[in-house]
């Protein structure tokens, strides 16, 4: 009997002195850019949640997004790849419903982390690949999904139906085009909050892909806004945006209520830097969106690539630092093996290099260059290696060089004064662009051929 007591008291002791592995929640808000918060700037939509999150924790002036569009960008941060690499590297729509899926072989952030013990869930919108493909979210380590799979879908607020995981379940009184009884992110919203107290006594990773404040711009109360004097349009965005803020809001204070909030590692990270021209609607009014950088959505320079981006863990990430220091998002996955203690799979293929140090504390880490490209339109391509950076506005475009430390508003082209850099950008871009059969490099007149054809195709 006493032999059992003690046997029984070791194993209580070896429990206790484990330490319990960090829980891990990364917020991707679809559109969401840097001059949409108060803490970025922004004036005229309040953000107090993110504001606080940002004061109780790091904000990044120099985070960047994996692309400028919605499905390559979340492919890089799951896959921990750039888009020289990675198996998605624009939206490309299936019909009838989602996108081109990730393929079998990817090892997502959730298959990492569920092979070392976490519960796994997404909530929002996937846009990876349609359940009864190799891109649905639960053959990718997901135990649990709820919302939008297709992004093309997840445009509306008012949809006719979501899924709970791979099951379909319809929104009675919803059109799908702007009118209804149920607004989608109220059930969203519900769904992450439950799942986060069935899970409060084990370790989770939670991917909450909101899709606040993506376009089409739809809520179901313009709250603080009613009488601005601002448009419709910009009434909802504003709206929304705030909308965003107090979800997040509440997960922060259900992790302080279920004791959790000292072993979370939150981050909120936007998936493209600004969506707005500045002479747009919305653009005109919230004039920071791109927080004076140039460029927005779909294109490659800084005021696309810069994402909002924050991240909290009280007594680990230091409050009140603002860092511009750059790193990208394909360094998550390597973040949450080293923060996990998960071991990296054996056929593990990342560009990413582990924040983990650098997120509490010391300094960024050093690696040869970023590299960005996009095939949306003509194949474009930029690259940054220590204040350099590189523009190619497709495969037979000039180069364009910029100095990001004098002119972070790329204003000034060195290319005809700097041949060297030039020279150097494309041997960055000759190594980072790894040949595709669906991505090779295209001019816009080679692209309009290809999307006329594809158009044929589908009829």
């Amino acid at each position: 009997m006493a032999a059992r007591f003690l046997l029984l008291l070791c194993a209580a002791v070896a429990c206790a002195a484990e330490p319990r592995k960090p829980n891990l929640i990364f917020i991707l808000s679809d559109d969401l850019a840097q001059g949409d918060l108060g803490c970025y700037g922004q004036k005229l939509i309040q953000t107090p949640n993110l504001d606080r999150m940002a004061k109780e924790g790091t904000r990044f002036t120099q985070g960047y997004c994996g692309t400028t569009v919605c499905a390559p960008s979340r492919t890089s941060l799951m896959l921990g790849q750039h888009t020289g690499h990675s198996p998605i590297r624009a939206n490309r729509e299936l019909k009838a419903e989602g996108q081109l899926p990730i393929p079998a072989e990817s090892i997502t952030v959730a298959k990492a982390l569920k092979g070392n013990g976490y519960a796994t869930a997404c909530m929002g919108k996937w846009g990876m690949g349609m359940f009864d493909t190799t891109g649905s979210p639960l053959k990718n380590g997901f135990d649990h999904f709820f919302g939008y799979n297709c992004q093309r879908h997840a445009h509306s607020y008012f949809p006719t139906y979501l899924y709970r995981d791979d099951q379909r379940f319809e929104l009675p009184g919803n059109d799908g085009k702007g009118v209804g009884k149920t607004y989608a992110q109220d059930l969203i919203q519900q769904d992450v909050e439950s799942w986060i107290r069935v899970q409060k006594d084990k370790p989770f990773f939670l991917f909450y892909a909101i899709t606040l404040p993506h376009g089409r711009h739809e809520i179901d109360d313009f709250g603080i806004y009613k009488d601005k004097p601002w448009t419709p349009a910009q009434k909802a965005y504003a709206a929304q945006v705030t909308r965003l803020d107090s979800d997040v809001g509440r997960v922060l204070k259900l992790l302080k209520e279920l004791g959790l909030d000292e072993n979370t590692m939150v981050m909120i990270a936007g998936d493209n830097g600004s969506s707005f021209a500045p002479n747009s609607e919305i653009g005109k009014l919230f004039d920071q969106a791109s927080n004076g950088l140039r460029g927005f959505k779909r294109g490659l320079y800084e005021g696309a690539l810069r994402q909002a981006a924050l991240a909290r863990w009280p007594g680990k990430v230091p409050a009140g630092r603002v860092s511009d220091e750059p790193w990208a998002s394909w360094d998550y996955l390597p973040t949450t093996l080293e923060l996990s203690g998960t071991k990296a799979p054996a056929d593990l293929k990342t560009d990413g290099i582990s924040l983990a140090s650098f997120l509490q504390g010391g300094s960024a880490p050093k690696r040869d260059y970023f590299y960005w490209e996009l095939h949306e339109g003509q194949s474009i391509q930029a690259a940054r290696w220590g204040d350099w950076k590189a523009v190619r506005n497709g495969p037979a475009a000039k180069m364009e060089i910029y100095d990001l430390k004098a002119d972070a508003n790329e204003k000034n082209d060195l290319a005809d004064k700097r041949p060297e850099l030039v020279e150097k950008a494309l041997a960055i871009f000759k190594d980072a662009h790894v040949d595709h059969p669906e991505w090779p490099m295209r001019s816009q007149k080679q692209m309009q051929d290809v999307n006329k054809a594809r158009k044929k195709d589908s009829k």
